[in-house]
C-alpha cells in the first residue's frame, strides 16, 4: 500500500469533519450580526475560507475513501485534535492581527480540550461573538468533537466504533449505553445538552448575569472548561447563589454521563448510589472541602468558617473536577491547599465525564489492587477477585491501568523538566504541567489564577499545548503514534 493510499483516506475524513465543524461559526455570526459587533467580518471570512478549503481537500482525496481500520481511528483522532484548534484560531487571528498564531492556537487548544487556560486579557471588553466562540469551542470539546463526529460519520459511510474507543475517556472502552455507537453518541449529547440548558436558565434567573454570561458559563461548567467572559472569572459576580449553582453542575459534569443517562431514562436516582465512582468522588470532595476550610480558618486566611467554606467549596470543586473557574486568588492561600486541589485534579473526575486526569475509576482499581496484593502476601493461595461496581475487573484492564499511570507520571516528569530547561521556575513548571495534562486550567506561580499563560514564552506554550493534547487523549491515544509497531505494515 502506497503512502497516499494509507494517509489520504484519513485526510478525506478529516476534511469532511472540518467542513462540518466550521458550520458552527454560523452561531457567532448570528450573534455578531444581532449585536453589531466587530467579530462579524472575521467570522464570515473564516467560514468562507474554511468551507472552500475543506471542500477542495475532500474532492482531491475523494478517490481514496475506504473503511477505516483501528489504527486509522487513532490517526484521525490525533489529526482532528491538532487540526481543529488551528481551524478554530482563524477568527481570533482575523479579529486581532497582533495576536500570534502560537497564542491563538493555545487559546483554541485550551478551549477544545476543555482546559480553560487562557492567554487573553481584557475578556470583559471582547465582542460578544468572540466570547461566545471561545465558550462554544469549550462546550463542543466537552463531550468530544469525535463523539459528535461518530454520530455523523456513519452517514458518510464510515464506521464509528474505532473512533469511540480511541477518544472516549476511561479504562473500560467497550462499555456502551446501546448496541449502536451512533445511538450511544446521540444519547450522550441529549443528556449533555439538557443539563447545559438547565444550567443556563438557573444562572440567568439567579440574578447578576446577562444571557451571554449565563450561556457562556453554563457551557464552561458542563464541559468543565472553566472559560469566563470576565478576567476575574466567577469572582466578578461575587454571588454565593451563582457559585452554588456552578458547584452542582460541575459535579454533574464530573460524573459518568452513562450514569446520568441510566438515572434519567429509568427515572431512578438509585443509579448514582450504585456507582462506586460517583460515591467515591463525592466523599473525597466533601472531606477535602471541610478539611481545607477548617485549615484556612486555623491559618487565619479567613476570619470565620462559613466564609472559608464558601470560597474553598467553589474553588476546590472547580479545580478537583478539572473545570478551572476561580472566585478568588487561591494562589495566595497557604500552599498546602492549592497543591492539594491540584492533586485532586489528577484523580477526582469520573470516567465517561468531561473531566480529565487519571479518573476515579483507575484510582479505585489501583487502590483495590494494592490491597489485594498486600492480602496475597499473607494468604498467597487465596483467590481475591477485584471488583468495581459489582463487576469483576479482568487482568488485562488492571495491566492497562498500570501502564497508563506509569506513562501519565513519566509524562508529567518529562514535561516539567522541559519547562525547567526553558527557564521557568519549578512551582510554575510543575503546576502548569499538572493543570494542562489534567485539563484543569490555572496552575500556581506565574500561571496562577490571578495571571494567565500569556506570560510564557512560545516554546513554553507549545509544551503546554502538547500536555493538553496528551491529557485530553488520555496518553495512550497520542503516544501510540510515536511507536515503531504502530507504523509497521
Amino acid at each position: 500500500m502506497s503512502l497516499a493510499q494509507r494517509i489520504f483516506p484519513t485526510v478525506n475524513i478529516l476534511a469532511r469533519v472540518s467542513g462540518m465543524f466550521s458550520l458552527w461559526i454560523l452561531l457567532p455570526i448570528a450573534v455578531a450580526w444581532f449585536c453589531n459587533d466587530e467579530g462579524l467580518a472575521p467570522f464570515i471570512t473564516s467560514l468562507t475560507f474554511l468551507l472552500l478549503f475543506s471542500v477542495a481537500l475532500a474532492v482531491l482525496t475523494h478517490g481514496y475513501k475506504r473503511e477505516m481500520k483501528a489504527r486509522d481511528g487513532f490517526v484521525l483522532v490525533v489529526g482532528l485534535w491538532t487540526v481543529l484548534p488551528a481551524v478554530s484560531a482563524l477568527p481570533l487571528l482575523l479579529f486581532n492581527p497582533s495576536l500570534s498564531f502560537t497564542h491563538a492556537y493555545f487559546e483554541t487548544m485550551s478551549a477544545l480540550t476543555t482546559t480553560g487556560a487562557t492567554v487573553l486579557t481584557g475578556l470583559d471588553h471582547l465582542p460578544p461573538s468572540i466570547n461566545l466562540w471561545r465558550h462554544l469551542l469549550n462546550w463542543l470539546g466537552g463531550m468530544g468533537i469525535i463523539v459528535l463526529a461518530v454520530a455523523i460519520l456513519p452517514m458518510l459511510g464510515v464506521g464509528g466504533m474505532q473512533l469511540f474507543k480511541a477518544e472516549t475517556p476511561g479504562p473500560i472502552k467497550d462499555a456502551k449505553l446501546t448496541p449502536r455507537i451512533r445511538e450511544t453518541a446521540r444519547n450522550l449529547w441529549i443528556v449533555y445538552a439538557g443539563l447545559t440548558l438547565a444550567c443556563t436558565l438557573l444562572l440567568k434567573f439567579a440574578g447578576g448575569m446577562s444571557w451571554l454570561d449565563a450561556v457562556c458559563h453554563a457551557f464552561a461548567a458542563m464541559c468543565l472548561g472553566g472559560f469566563s467572559t470576565h478576567d476575574a472569572s466567577v469572582g466578578y459576580f461575587n454571588s454565593p447563589i451563582i457559585e452554588a449553582i456552578l458547584i452542582v453542575f460541575m459535579l454533574l459534569a464530573a460524573t459518568n454521563f452513562a450514569t446520568h443517562y441510566t438515572a434519567l431514562s429509568g427515572r431512578k436516582l438509585s443509579a448514582y448510589l450504585k456507582d462506586s465512582e460517583f460515591k467515591a468522588m463525592i466523599l473525597l470532595i466533601l472531606i477535602s472541602t471541610l478539611g481545607c476550610a477548617a485549615y484556612l480558618v486555623v491559618q487565619k486566611t479567613y476570619g470565620d468558617f462559613f466564609t472559608s467554606l464558601r470560597h474553598v467549596a467553589f474553588n476546590l470543586v472547580s479545580i478537583a473536577t478539572d473545570s478551572g473557574f476561580a472566585s478568588v486568588d487561591f494562589g495566595m492561600w497557604p500552599i498546602f491547599v492549592p497543591l492539594l486541589m491540584l492533586f485532586l485534579s489528577c484523580i477526582t473526575a469520573c470516567s465517561g465525564s468531561t473531566g480529565g486526569g487519571v479518573k476515579m475509576i483507575r484510582t479505585l482499581i489501583m487502590m483495590r489492587e494494592s490491597g489485594r496484593q498486600m492480602s496475597s502476601l499473607l494468604h498467597p493461595n487465596a483467590v481475591h477477585p477485584l471488583r468495581v461496581n459489582g463487576m469483576a475487573i479482568p487482568h488485562q484492564i488492571i495491566f492497562a491501568v498500570m501502564g497508563f499511570i506509569f506513562l501519565y507520571a513519566m509524562s508529567i516528569f518529562v514535561l516539567t523538566f522541559l519547562l525547567l530547561l526553558s527557564g521557568l521556575d519549578f512551582l510554575s513548571s510543575f503546576t502548569a504541567v499538572i493543570a494542562c495534562i489534567n485539563n484543569a486550567g490555572p496552575g500556581l506561580g506565574v500561571v496562577g489564577p490571578a495571571s494567565n499563560y500569556g506570560v510564557l514564552s512560545d516554546i513554553q506554550i507549545w509544551i503546554c499545548n502538547f500536555a493538553m493534547l496528551l491529557g485530553r487523549l488520555e496518553v495512550f491515544s497520542l503516544l501510540i503514534l510515536f511507536t515503531r509497531v504502530f507504523w509497521k505494515s
